[in-house]
């Protein structure tokens, strides 16, 4: 189901990248997040209550088996996976706003997924199967998001000018990396992709495609910034699939190959719609500050 790339080269690849992250950042930006807290309040609000409803309503429209059914809502309730920092960095997201939320979100899943998951699992399964999770996993991305960045935004405070030469050398890296991973994931799963599409893809792209909206759409009405937006709009729409499959396929929780299916699946779509989702957005705004620029003018 999972392979060594996700599970292993994965995490370890996106720390790096989030060493990279972190010489861009200063100690100010964070500020202007607590400066500024609707953003932070709207994502959180719509990940942990909004998302898994409109899952739920997803699961019952698309009919989903049982099994696939508890699988979607695990990966509803999951927190934003580290990965949304690298794509907000790449499309000029507020990229504080999302290592805050990305912590927040960790620590409250510790709450709220066995919750969802164990709501999900007595109403479609008839079996109210208790699970937990684990606080390792909780200090794994942790680890994996706030170590490196913390030590980027060292180099950035004690030695500006080398953490300025780096930073374009590790964006050009980041992708590299990122089409690397993307790569990786495709080829290592070719053989089972066409079934796993064929059971759940059109509800996994569906559930992609209203998070990466609501995300970004919800904070866009509430008057937030169009960076600060896309930061949510990230967040909310890359959940963490590894960690998914992790809690699905674990023996000590819910052990269901079945159950990983849709974590799985959303683990290579993710890749091409957020990144479709970054230039769509960018080149909206784009058009959308020309023809501002050009009503001023006349």
């Amino acid at each position: 189901m999972d392979s060594a790339l996700t599970l292993i080269g994965l995490p370890i690849a996106l720390g790096v990248i989030m060493l990279g992250l972190g010489l861009g950042l200063t100690v100010a930006d964070f500020r202007r997040v607590a400066h500024h807290p609707k953003a932070a309040v709207i994502a959180l609000a719509c990940q942990v209550l909004l998302l898994p409803a409109l899952c739920f309503g997803l699961v019952l429209a698309f009919g989903l088996p049982p099994e696939l059914a508890v699988g979607m809502m695990l990966l509803a309730a999951s927190p934003g996976g580290t990965t949304a920092n690298l794509y907000s960095h790449l499309f000029g997201g507020h990229v504080a706003l999302n290592i805050t939320l990305t912590a927040i979100n960790s620590v409250l899943a510790v709450f709220t997924l066995p919750i969802v998951v164990n709501l999900s699992a007595a109403y479609f399964l008839g079996d109210a199967r208790s699970i937990g999770l684990q606080f390792d996993k909780v200090l794994q991305v942790f680890a994996i998001v706030l170590v490196p960045v913390a030590i980027g935004m060292l180099v950035r405070a004690w030695v500006p000018r080398v953490a300025e030469s780096l930073n374009r050398p590790v964006r050009i890296l980041s992708v590299v990396v990122l089409v690397a991973v993307i790569a990786g994931a495709v080829i290592g799963e070719r053989d089972n992709l066409a079934d796993y599409f064929v059971s759940v893809g059109l509800a996994v792209l569906a559930f992609n495609l209203v998070s990466l909206g609501i995300g970004y759409g919800v904070p866009r009405l509430a008057g937030t910034d169009r960076a600060a937006a896309k930061a949510a709009g990230f967040e909310i729409g890359i959940h963490n699939s590894t960690l998914a499959i992790t809690i699905a396929l674990s023996p000590a929780l819910l052990n269901s190959s079945q159950m990983a299916i849709p974590a799985a699946v959303y683990g290579v779509v993710m890749f091409f719609t957020a990144a479709a989702f970054g230039y769509l957005v960018n080149r909206v705004g784009t058009r959308t500050s020309t023809s501002a620029s050009g009503a001023t003018a006349v």
